[in-house]
């Protein structure tokens, strides 16, 4: 599923336009962003939380020369599945 069958498939459910239904979408995503930029969780209840995670240095390798590269530590967007989606999945 992409963006726009989930904008479809919100509006089908929700009864909102299609155009309602891109505005809620990408408000929602842009919360979530701004609230992981500012180094805040994102809990929602039953469905997951989105975190942001330190990624430490390490040393890499180029696969075609098999050069030692430095790959500096990072932070990095991280999603934990709740465990009533977890449950609805299996």
């Amino acid at each position: 599923m992409n963006k726009t069958e989930l904008i479809a498939r919100i509006a089908e459910v929700s009864g909102l336009t299609k155009k309602d239904s891109e505005t809620a979408l990408n408000s929602t995503l842009a919360a979530v962003q701004e609230s992981l930029v500012a180094g805040e969780k994102v809990v929602l209840t039953g469905f997951g939380t989105f975190e942001v995670r330190d990624r430490k240095e390490r040393v890499g390798h180029n696969p075609r020369t098999n050069e030692k590269i430095h790959i500096p530590a990072q932070k990095s967007p991280a999603f934990k599945a709740g465990k009533v989606l977890k449950e609805a999945v299996r």
